[in-house]
């Protein structure tokens, strides 16, 4: 996939993140509570090795905050069989959806529960390395 990417291949990058289960009163009106982004652009290679190490660095300080200074730095080799690849925000759609279900007006005096369940990703209790 990276080898065709950097070939210069029109991409499209889609992420969603759902945040919730919106359950209505209808199996039709149930829903989902969401965030969600698309990209389209064309990706090309960081070859200069300071560009590499600032992608990586805010990658790994995006998901874990003050680790880039307590760990080793790729080393040449390993900079070299890493392939970064960068992609212009140019054309981008977000999406976000939020709040209750939206049930029929006559639905709302049927007896069932409605409502939202939120769902979450959460840091689970670390386990160190022997």
């Amino acid at each position: 996939m990276l080898k065709t990417l950097k070939s210069g291949v029109e991409v499209c990058i889609t992420v969603a993140l759902i945040d919730g289960l919106v359950l209505a009163r209808s199996a039709f009106h149930h829903s989902l509570n969401y965030r969600s982004v698309v990209i389209f652009g064309t990706a090309s290679v960081v070859e200069e090795e300071t560009g590499k190490l600032e992608a990586l660095r805010a990658i790994t300080e995006h998901i874990t905050p003050g680790r880039w200074d307590k760990v080793r730095s790729p080393n040449r080799q390993e900079l070299a069989a890493t392939m970064v690849l960068s992609i212009p925000l140019v054309e981008v759609s977000a999406k976000v959806r939020t709040g209750p279900p939206k049930d029929d007006e006559a639905d709302y005096s049927l007896p069932v529960w409605a409502g939202v369940i939120p769902l979450k990703v959460v840091e689970g209790e670390p386990i160190p390395d022997s």
